[in-house]
């Protein structure tokens, strides 16, 4: 299970483990909490109270301090898990929906005529229709895209690079993608 880590702005920073949650608790850095209470964890005994050490950690922790980059400056890293999530597991060229296993990466503009690796030059294809375009590009093969490649937000990258996502934390982060965002769909 990991915790949603957010800036005190309320902007996505990183998925954290519990413990790393435990370690802002204890530092006193969450400014603020959302979601549901996901674990309890027990401490020592005060020897002058007798009082347990007891945190309590939420699903959602905003903490405090000002992150030195700009989120909206940042690029999601282009995975095929992530790509393949974008893309509903749907192939771009016969619309079909496939186990991921089945997909690969395919590039728009091919390597072989000068393509890059970049989020608006790929889209999910399963290996039959890979293999048909080959290194030509849709015009070419005449196999037409079905969607068009889109970089995902900061929100959306969120979603994309946890496959475990409690309902209270996709709820905080599906409020925020743009309308335009096929996570909606």
């Amino acid at each position: 299970m990991k915790v949603l880590k957010l800036s005190a702005q309320g902007l996505p920073q990183s998925w954290i483990s519990l413990e790393e949650a435990v370690l802002h608790y204890a530092a006193d850095e969450v400014r603020w909490e959302a979601g549901g209470e996901v674990a309890v964890f027990r401490g020592g005994h005060n020897a002058i109270t007798g009082l347990q050490s007891v945190v309590t950690v939420n699903s959602i922790i905003g903490t405090k301090g000002v992150p030195n980059i700009n989120p909206f400056d940042l690029r999601p890293s282009l995975t095929n898990s992530k790509l393949f999530a974008r893309d509903r597991n749907v192939c771009a060229y016969c619309g079909e929906h496939f186990h991921e296993d089945e997909l690969t990466r395919e590039h728009i503009i091919p390597f072989a005529q000068n393509g890059i690796d970049t989020w608006m030059n790929v889209v999910t294809a399963c290996r039959a229709c890979n293999h048909r375009k080959s290194s030509r590009t849709p015009e070419q093969a005449d196999m037409p895209l079905l969607y068009t490649p889109y970089v995902p937000s900061l929100w959306e990258d969120f979603i994309l690079r946890n496959r475990r996502i409690l309902a209270d934390q996709m709820e905080f982060l599906m409020a925020h993608v743009p309308k335009s965002s096929r996570l909606l769909a």
